[in-house]
């Protein structure tokens, strides 16, 4: 993970700053309880056991782009170049609050960028067992999409649970560089399909197209469902270990 670009991003007032703030271990970005404070995107380098990371305290993201204006436009603008160009995005959602519709919003932004995620559901030590519940199945349900992504409870103040977020950005950033073996891939697509043939067609041939994210493409006798290219990524990711970082699958139809 040498030299990871790694972005925190997040609604306004979420904690981000505050998490910044522990991971760097200085008090670099301004920490105040009024929504917006970060105008900007702030940045620094940081040694840690799994190598070099840059992070990116982007400003809070509230509105969309059209909506904004002045220096809020600007601090936007820039929050979202900051996820294109990272090799990972740490997802700030605010446990108290629930995940919101900003939060879904920011979430499918990231899912779009084809970045690995970490969600982060902080200020977790305010939550009693029933709120606690209610917030893991929000995310299950609203942020279904990111399924890959790993979930961490955290407090950012208290640093309950943070010394998880640097493996599991480790793992997520390893994978989304990873090619694996042609010969290899082809042998468990052939064992997925003899387990669980394609209705009305079959996959050819398989090959890694590119990394970051890992695509894949398969050449097809016919279309595939997209149930079926869910499961097929589910082996994919389970053989390779992929774990929490992007797939992406393409179909090409070819005669057999």
């Amino acid at each position: 993970m040498s030299r990871a670009v790694v972005a925190i991003v997040g609604r306004p007032n979420v904690g981000k700053s505050t998490l910044f703030n522990r991971l760097i271990g200085e008090e670099r970005a301004v920490v105040h309880d009024m929504p917006g404070t970060t105008r900007d995107s702030i940045d620094t380098l940081v040694e840690t056991p799994e190598g070099g990371i840059r992070f990116i305290d982007t400003a809070g993201m509230r509105r969309r782009a059209k909506e904004a204006e002045g220096a809020e436009y600007y601090s936007l603008v820039r929050a979202l170049q900051s996820i294109d160009e990272a090799d990972a995005a740490i997802l700030v959602i605010d446990a108290t609050a629930g995940v919101t519709h900003q939060d879904q919003r920011l979430a499918e932004r990231i899912d779009a960028a084809g970045s690995p995620v970490v969600i982060l559901l902080n200020k977790w030590e305010l939550l009693d067992a029933e709120s606690r519940a209610d917030v893991v199945d929000q995310v299950d349900d609203r942020l279904q999409f990111l399924a890959y992504a790993p979930t961490l409870k955290v407090s950012a103040r208290t640093g309950l649970g943070v010394h998880k977020l640097l493996p599991a950005l480790a793992l997520a950033i390893d994978a989304y560089h990873r090619r694996v073996p042609t010969r290899e891939l082809n042998k468990l697509i052939q064992s997925a399909q003899a387990a669980h043939a394609a209705p009305g067609s079959r996959v050819l041939y398989a090959t890694q197209a590119a990394t970051d994210p890992p695509t894949f493409t398969l050449f097809t006798s016919r279309s595939l469902p997209p149930t079926y290219l869910r499961y097929l990524e589910r082996r994919i990711r389970e053989h390779f270990g992929f774990g929490p970082t992007p797939l992406k699958l393409r179909v090409r139809r070819r005669s057999a």
